[in-house]
């Protein structure tokens, strides 16, 4: 009879070692997701802090300014208008000289509507801006074209484009490349 309450005794030393065991694991787990999500947030909270300049720098020195983009280049892009509820297909080929002082002058262009010309954007001038970090905003035509935001590449020889208002002609949306001309 005596052996019975040893094994007891024996059992919920047992019980209580393991219960013990499981309450540190949960505290190990719980504080390693507790850290693991404090670092997370602080990341969240000091990237978007960091100066156009420090990103760009971190990603291959990297500094752009307006004065960068200089020269004609052939910009073309793919649309979509939005014509009483209905999409329809817009193409664009124009030639844009970027000043270098945050102007545009557009050489040639053309406007190709649902498989109708709708006009020759010759003649237009427009506005840009470039930060450090190599974005910026296009607006070819202010008034009449819509406005984009852009991305300039390595050397400047490309700028990629995406729309970010619509035109006056009907809401849509767009995007689309210039590349550099040769001189």
């Amino acid at each position: 009879m005596k052996g019975k309450p040893k094994k007891a005794k024996t059992t919920k030393l047992k019980q209580k070692e393991t219960s013990t065991m499981k309450t540190k694991l949960t505290k190990i787990i719980m504080s390693s997701l507790a850290f693991a999500c404090a670092l997370v947030c602080f990341v969240a909270v000091i990237a978007p802090g960091t100066s156009a300049t420090a990103q760009a720098a971190a990603d291959g020195g990297r500094v752009c300014s307006v004065g960068m983009l200089k020269g004609v280049y052939l910009w073309t892009f793919d649309a979509y208008e939005n014509f009483n509820g209905n999409f329809v297909p817009v193409a664009v080929m124009q030639g844009l000289r970027f000043n270098g002082d945050g102007t545009t002058f557009n050489t040639f262009g053309t406007v190709n509507i649902g498989g109708t010309i709708i006009f020759d954007a010759t003649g237009g001038v427009g506005t840009y801006t470039v930060n450090p970090d190599c974005t910026g905003t296009l607006s070819p035509a202010p008034g009449i074209a819509p406005t984009f935001n852009i991305y300039v590449g390595p050397g400047a020889k490309q700028v990629w484009t995406i729309q970010t208002s619509p035109d006056s002609l009907a809401p849509g949306v767009s995007r689309g490349t210039a590349t550099r001309l040769p001189e």
